[in-house]
């Protein structure tokens, strides 16, 4: 097949800013744009190209290190650079290594530590600097913030972190060595990435055909027509290869430094964001430092509010929807860096958390989950009206009969009143569509998904319509009891929420990979946190399945390797609703008893 791409490259420089060539330890230089105050004569940034600086020492800076063209629509610094500056910061924006008008090897995650720790030390010999460090940005460019905690440099006081993890690769795939029966799916679409933004300095755009098999081969043929290969993709597939104690010292045992932890309940990446600001915030030394923005967001930064996303309101096509977004984006991390690298405001200022309860607005907290939070477990019954249509069967406070044992509530051994279960099939030549075309701007489309619900692969459980809202605050988890047919097979959960109009949208998401026979009497589901309020009348409902493509790599079924199977087989698959499956929530015990936090013209906490 002749796949069709499209190669985009740098950007030109905005007018309002000054293009340096940063000069790394090994000779590289890398492409860095520096935005100052207005009232900071272009005088005083002159000569800053050279290595050291002898000026007066006057701004605080905020370093962005990212590889997707500090200069794009993309990423819109040119714009939010206003936003620094008009507090008194310099933004400095540099294209890391490899990528855009930056010299040196296009490879990954590897240089960064030493790259962040040099970036840095440039700054603080600038005639505008006063020494004085902060660091800001999304995904990769949030992980360019923790190589630089890294590599502990002295001038870095305070890093804000927006929909990241400390571990990119961890999130595509379970370690092959790990010998845990319960794994994570191959997240494709996160692999795939590499294959776009990781072979050179550009970007290639291309859809590979999703119809040929092994799966691996649609990006041999990608990489084909291209000319050139993504090195990273090929450490990732078909066989993972676990690089990250390549980077030195963890960055969680590095020097604390304070953190505003921004996550979204919408992200495709929250569950390990949330995971990295919890283990912090119970680690001594770094606990004291940790704060978390949780909103209602997805990893594009379209909101809930506005979803699914009206022309007017696409910020990524419309110039006014951009104006109105990128206050409400950048303006938590401002009020961040006006304490720890200003310290014009009070440490007090600060809410611990500023969290967002979808429909209902913002609130702040001691700590998360809520104070007076509490768990509320929800049984799986009536199995058998589960493979159909919504409503399907029903989520229950109370087990029923056959998920109690004998004496009452149950150990899942199958001795009480009867044993219900479910089965689905999996088929790898009709698997389950994955809902968006990208998950990174997932409430841009915002899918009802109640066509999915009523496939004969899905099962689906739903609980009576509220009559009083039901707020989540909290994790969500999933325990199941499943057998197979097959070798290996992977269960993908959705915690879905049902308007009375019968359309159905996501509240969060979960999937495991089993790779034992026989599989384990409980497999649990960790499907992250969130914060959203289910209104009266809908109904809380979730939905199992086999199969996301082409989100997730689809199982082999067997002990093959499924991105060079070319014969997936397929598996029966049982549900037992028995006392081991249940669906657990974290809920607000009154709902409305935490105040809100006050709210900026954007709809997000002024923190």
């Amino acid at each position: 097949m002749n796949i069709r791409y499209e190669r985009t490259g740098s950007a030109p420089v905005p007018d309002h800013a000054r293009q340096h060539r940063v000069r790394m330890r090994d000779g590289v230089r890398l492409a860095t744009d520096v935005y100052l105050p207005p009232d900071i004569s272009a005088d005083a940034d002159a000569g800053a190209d050279a290595d050291t600086g002898t000026g007066p020492q006057e701004l605080p800076a905020v370093l962005v290190r990212l590889p997707y063209d500090k200069n794009s629509r993309y990423v819109y610094f040119d714009r939010i650079a206003s936003l620094f500056t008009a507090r008194g910061y310099a933004l400095v924006v540099q294209d890391v290594r490899g990528k855009f008008r930056s010299g040196g090897q296009t490879l990954p995650f590897l240089r960064e530590p030493l790259d962040g720790y040099d970036a840095i030390d440039w700054i603080t010999h600038q005639p505008w600097s006063n020494g004085v460090v902060g660091m800001f940005g999304d995904s990769y460019y949030g992980f360019t913030q923790w190589a630089a905690v890294a590599a502990q440099h002295p001038a870095l006081r305070a890093i804000v972190p927006r929909v990241t993890t400390v571990d990119f690769n961890g999130t595509t795939q379970s370690d092959p060595f790990d010998p845990s029966p319960v794994g994570r799916p191959v997240w494709l679409e996160g692999i795939e990435y590499y294959a776009h933004y990781w072979v050179d300095n550009t970007v290639y755009d291309f859809t590979p055909d999703r119809s040929v098999r092994p799966v691996i081969e649609q990006y041999e043929q990608a990489f084909t027509a291209m000319g050139a290969r993504s090195a990273w993709f090929d450490l990732l597939a078909p066989r993972y290869t676990n690089l990250l104690p390549a980077l030195g010292r963890h960055p969680f045992d590095a020097r604390p430094v304070p953190v505003l932890h921004c996550v979204g309940w919408f992200d495709n990446i929250s569950v390990p964001h949330m995971r990295d600001y919890l283990e912090l915030a119970s680690r001594p030394g770094w606990d004291a430092v940790q704060y978390l923005w949780a909103g209602a967001i997805d990893h594009e930064n379209y909101h809930l509010d506005l979803a699914p996303a009206a022309p007017a309101d696409d910020h990524a096509h419309d110039e006014s929807a951009l104006d109105r977004m990128l206050p409400g984006y950048a303006g938590p991390a401002l009020d961040f860096f006006d304490v720890f690298l200003k310290g014009v405001r009070p440490v007090s200022s600060l809410p611990k958390v500023a969290w967002e309860l979808g429909h209902d607005g913002w609130r702040t907290a001691e700590a998360w989950p809520p104070a007076g939070s509490t768990e509320r477990t929800f049984w799986l019954t009536e199995p058998a009206r589960a493979r159909g249509p919504l409503p399907g069967g029903t989520l229950s406070d109370e087990p029923s009969d056959s998920n109690r044992d004998a004496d009452g509530y149950g150990n899942g051994d199958g001795d009480g009143d009867g044993e219900q279960s479910v089965q689905w099939v999996y088929d790898p030549e009709s698997l389950v569509p994955s809902q968006v075309a990208n998950s990174f701007s997932f409430l841009q489309s915002y899918p009802d998904e109640s066509r999915l619900a009523a496939r004969e692969d899905v099962l689906v459980f739903t609980s009576p319509a509220l009559a009083e809202p039901l707020d989540l605050a909290g994790p969500i988890g999933l325990a199941l009891r499943v057998t197979s047919t097959g070798e290996t097979f992977d269960l993908f959960a959705k915690v879905l929420d049902i308007g009375p109009d019968g359309q159905a949208h996501m509240i969060a998401r979960g999937q495991v990979s089993v790779r034992s026979l026989p599989a384990p009497e409980e497999i649990p589901v960790a499907l992250g946190h969130t914060g959203y309020r289910l209104r009266p009348g809908h109904r809380l409902a979730l939905t199992l399945a086999g199969s996301d493509y082409p989100m997730f790599l689809p199982s082999s079924g067997s002990t093959e390797n499924p991105w060079t199977t070319l014969a997936p087989k397929p598996s029966t698959q049982t549900l037992y609703a028995d006392a081991v499956t249940r669906l657990t929530v974290t809920v607000l015990a009154d709902p409305g008893a935490t105040g809100s936090a006050s709210a900026t013209a954007s709809g997000t906490p002024s923190v």
